[in-house]
């Protein structure tokens, strides 16, 4: 039997991880800022992958 893949995560799923509002994420998005999403039909999605990967980088770019 196969393992099912990762669930995506929502805004909500997101904005709670990086302790962000959720407005704050549709904004960053706008703007071309914070981890990649994806339109999956009119839902915005995050692979947990992308949203870690975007924190390390804001860690590297800070140090």
């Amino acid at each position: 039997m196969a393992t099912p893949p990762a669930r995506l995560w929502t805004v909500q799923d997101v904005s709670t991880y990086l302790g962000v509002p959720v407005m704050t994420l549709y904004h960053w998005r706008r703007s071309g800022y914070g981890p990649k999403g994806k339109r999956i039909g009119r839902h915005l999605r995050y692979r947990s992958e992308d949203v870690r990967a975007w924190v390390d980088a804001q860690d590297r770019e800070a140090g």
